[in-house]
């Protein structure tokens, strides 16, 4: 287990730049299998690792967590594996989207609907504008990890500097800034475990119930429309989309089709950020009349720009089960390391198995995408490219707040999707962080948060997340750009 040496309890951040700290000398020859169990990645460097005191309660936690059911099944995973080859192939889009990272305390039936309502209803709205299927993939049951910059944090506590491990999310510790809260705890593992378990019944529970009224757009909070903001001529391209949608949605179920019904109870897969290996390799099994194996947290666990080390512990990890992978993709990587470490992570070159999330920034994305399409598209490697226009377009105000600017954020999808478009290559889906509440964290959109609206309600214990109106206007916007 890594950490920093005289400060216990504090996590490692090797890699913390996002550049692959790799040792060519380590890496297998081209050609060459290195054996992979569930287990193998613990002889690798493990970047954002926790440092747990009592590996005794750990290695307690990790046998507890592989004898309980799984959170998800294999056909899942390979039903969502199917469609994300469709996806790369410009025949389906991806929306995925979700907390920043969950709280323990948000597992409750109100935030839980709100983010199922916004991604529905957000769909809905893609897959009018692009007339394809929509793939939805929530970052919730399991996003209760976060990497971090730095691993400690420092404050003044009672006139005196204090320095203590920063919040890596509450499937390692907690918020609160004191010794104890700070200190990563293996039952967090269990109880984040749990918790996931509880929001996917529930989620379950409301999709195959219908969620009907939710179709109608009658029904959903459409002011932003009415802001001063907006010219005429955008709000009433945003009206004729409403009306239309709802029309179209009406004169199905006039007919008696089963169709709205059958979007009402479409599937919801799972997803969020591989942090903490102990927790997903608890859960990797083997499963009856299958191959391989399979990690049963989560149908997409993704490799963030921080651990994606093409040496270290989390490739060396999700190179060997069945699920599909994500890996973020910054603007500092470089397209032969990435073309190594697709091959890596999808040796067999399968449909569906690889998802390469770019995370570029508004200002980075036209010089650093098209390098990277180029090179795996020469390499002939099958990948299915998803935008994440969230995390390159982070800002701090004068004030100390952590923000994102809603143009930026369109920005980079726009250039993002007239790349992808020049390049005939496929853009197969969105990566947002958002929520269903009326949260003030990111500013712009036809509502006008500015900066001084950030503290009305900043609710982010990490980063700051589109609100609701943000969010479907939000998806209004791709609608028009894909329908054009």
């Amino acid at each position: 287990m890594t950490g920093i040496p005289g400060i216990p309890g504090i996590p490692g951040i090797p890699g913390a730049t996002g550049t692959p700290n790799s040792d060519p000398n380590s890496l297998p020859a081209p050609g060459a299998a290195r054996a992979w169990t569930p287990a193998s990645w613990r002889t690798r460097p493990q970047a954002q690792a926790p440092t747990y005191a009592d590996c005794a309660r750990l290695e307690s936690v990790e046998k507890r967590l592989a004898s309980l059911p799984p959170l998800v099944t294999s056909w899942e995973i390979e039903s969502l594996k199917e469609e994300l080859a469709q996806a790369a192939r410009g025949e389906r889009f991806v929306l995925q989207g979700g907390d920043c990272a969950e709280a323990l305390s948000d597992c409750r039936p109100e935030p839980l609907a709100s983010k199922l309502k916004i991604l529905l209803q957000m769909s809905l709205v893609l897959i009018h504008g692009s007339k394809k299927p929509v793939v939805r993939i929530g970052r919730f049951a399991g996003q209760y990890a976060k990497p971090r910059t730095s691993a400690t944090e420092t404050r003044t506590v009672g006139g005196v500097l204090t320095t203590l491990p920063s919040y890596f999310g509450d499937l390692v510790n907690r918020p609160e800034f004191d010794e104890v809260s700070r200190r990563p705890d293996p039952g967090l593992l269990l109880e984040a475990y749990q918790h996931s378990a509880l929001t996917l019944n529930f989620i379950r529970s409301l999709v195959d119930g219908g969620f009907a009224d939710l179709h109608h757009p009658e029904y959903w909070d459409l002011s932003f429309m009415r802001h001063a903001r907006l010219s005429p001529e955008v709000r009433g391209e945003y009206e004729r989309m409403t009306r239309n949608l709802a029309d179209g949605l009406r004169f199905m179920e006039a007919l008696g089709e089963r169709t709205v019904e059958d979007l009402a109870r479409a599937e919801f897969y799972t997803s969020h950020e591989g942090l903490n290996l102990y927790y997903e390799a608890s859960q990797t099994r083997q499963v009856p009349r299958r191959k391989g194996w399979y990690d049963l947290t989560t149908h997409l666990p993704w490799i963030g720009e921080r651990t994606r080390q093409l040496d270290g512990a989390h490739v060396e990890f999700f190179r060997g089960i069945n699920n599909p992978v994500g890996v973020k993709v910054g603007p500092k990587a470089a397209p032969a390391d990435v073309v190594t470490l697709a091959r890596l992570l999808n040796p067999s070159d399968e449909p569906g198995k690889l998802v390469l999330i770019s995370r570029l920034g508004a200002g980075e994305v036209a010089r650093a995408l098209p390098p990277l399409l180029h090179a795996i598209a020469k390499a002939g490697i099958k990948a299915a490219w998803i935008s994440d226009p969230m995390h390159g377009n982070g800002t701090t105000t004068a004030g100390g707040i952590k923000t994102r600017s809603f143009d930026a954020i369109l920005s980079e999808l726009e250039q993002a999707f007239a790349i992808h478009q020049r390049e005939g290559i496929p853009m197969a889906g969105v990566h947002f962080e958002l929520t269903g509440e009326d949260v003030t964290e990111c500013i712009g959109g036809a509502s006008g948060l500015s900066e001084q609206d950030l503290s009305t309600n900043y609710a982010s214990a990490c980063d700051p997340r589109l609100n609701y109106q943000q969010s479907l206007e939000m998806a209004f916007l791709l609608a028009k750009r894909m329908a054009s």
